[in-house]
């Protein structure tokens, strides 16, 4: 099986080392630290879920590489936009 990177395995590993780097790293000596409670971490961790799930739908429907970049890609800006409408009317 090849191996085709997508955007959303990006972002899942962007979030993936995010949470990884958060657990791991003190708290009082890392530069630019962002302190994240137990709820973001857990928030970020369905995310990643939800990434993995989401790209393995999208893989197994459409077939070409090129669709895929386009159609997740959107995906992301779409579901980017709607955080920023709702965090805004909160």
């Amino acid at each position: 099986m090849k191996f085709r990177v997508t955007p959303l395995n990006i972002v899942g590993a962007i979030a993936l080392g995010l949470v990884v780097f958060n657990i791991l790293s003190p708290k009082d000596t890392t530069p630019r630290h962002v302190d994240m409670s137990g709820f973001y971490l857990l928030i970020l961790a369905c995310l990643i879920i939800v990434t993995f799930i989401t790209d393995l739908i999208f893989r197994a429907i459409l077939k070409d590489l090129r669709k895929i970049w386009i159609i997740e890609s959107v995906f992301i800006i779409f579901t980017a936009i709607l955080i920023i409408i709702l965090q805004k009317a909160i």
